[in-house]
């Protein structure tokens, strides 16, 4: 398995726990594609903690420390911005 594919096992993961509290028409697809934030995003603000807060959480249990709301994320070109953002961002800690 790659870093990439760990990574992104993480992030399907962590969009799991967030559709659990999302209403059916705002659930985040688990697609390389899904915009997460930004201009077509689907999650407000908490939304955002959420998912950052439980992804962080399923990389603690793999064992990778990693901060996903420091500086470099909230930028206009933020790796949060998609799930294969997200998921290239964490794979380069994984790797």
């Amino acid at each position: 398995m790659t870093a990439y594919d760990r990574a992104q096992a993480m992030v399907f993961d962590a969009i799991d726990v967030v559709n659990r509290q999302l209403p059916a028409a705002r659930r985040l697809t688990k697609t390389p594609a899904t915009v997460l934030v930004g201009a077509g995003g689907t999650l407000d603000s908490l939304g955002v903690v959420n998912f950052v807060l439980a992804l962080e959480e399923k990389a603690a249990a793999a064992g990778i420390a990693v901060a996903l709301l420091d500086e470099d994320m909230l930028v206009e070109q933020s790796p949060l911005r998609t799930v294969d953002s997200v998921c290239r961002h964490l794979a380069a800690r994984l790797a």
